[in-house]
């Protein structure tokens, strides 16, 4: 491998490539940066994010804790024992995180008025959480942790982009609210946040430290990309995904 990271090679050649852009700039994405997202469309998706953190983030999660190599006889101060504790606190962080981020969906759907229960699981949604759970029945720490890191990566991409498209219309209003005052802002604000970058930076740094090599980092990586795109929903997805239809 060169001298540079596996997750900078990574980028680097994501971001020229359709796929990614496909991914990363979704007509869901783009309609919720343009404010034109449908209210109901914005409420399938959360209740299909609400599924994936609250269920299946945990456990993929908790299943890459239970697969840090700790050595009970190694040195406390040896550089092993040290990245495995780096390992720990940033897995703990990420646990913690999601159960605040699944207590922040459920009160921006009661603000909103948005009703998480009224819908089906998406197909995407189904694909996403079946992955996780073989990577994580794997105990592949290694590869776990690159995973993580490409998820995380390209949901920061995403709404950055999102972000950029709110800031063209700072003064345009989203039904009786402000730009400024949407549940797309909130969402916005907690995925382009200073602290969600640090996090995604120690994640590239632990990701960069396995000896996964490029190759099959890069399947990693595509295949977090095609989920993520399957991931969000399209225009009309909110009239059959109600249970009630």
């Amino acid at each position: 491998m060169s001298s540079r990271t596996l997750t900078s090679q990574l980028l680097q050649q994501a971001r020229s490539n359709n796929e990614y852009a496909e991914a990363i700039n979704h007509p869901f994405l783009r309609a919720a940066g343009d404010g034109t997202l449908d209210r109901s469309l914005l409420a399938l998706w959360l209740s299909q994010d609400r599924i994936y953190a609250a269920h299946a983030y945990p456990r993929f999660i908790g299943s890459l804790i239970a697969a840090i190599p700790f050595d009970k006889y190694a040195s406390p101060q040896s550089q092993k024992e040290e990245h495995n504790r780096r390992i720990l606190k940033t897995l703990s962080f990420a646990l913690e995180n999601i159960v605040k981020e699944v207590e922040f969906f459920v009160e921006t759907a009661r603000k909103h008025g948005f009703d998480l229960a009224m819908w089906k699981e998406r197909k995407g949604t189904r694909d996403y959480v079946a992955e996780m759970d073989s990577i994580a029945s794997s105990r592949n720490i290694q590869e776990g942790l690159v995973f993580l890191w490409a998820m995380e990566q390209v949901y920061l991409d995403a709404w950055s982009l999102v972000r950029a498209g709110l800031q063209k219309r700072p003064f345009q209003s989203e039904g009786n609210r402000s730009a400024n005052d949407s549940p797309v802002s909130a969402f916005v604000e907690n995925w382009t946040s200073q602290e969600f970058v640090k996090f995604i930076d120690d994640l590239a740094a632990l990701a960069n430290a396995t000896d996964v090599e490029f190759e099959r980092g890069t399947k990693i990586w595509e295949r977090v990309v095609e989920l993520e795109k399957e991931f969000w929903p399209l225009a009309g997805e909110e009239i059959h995904m109600q249970k009630d239809v």
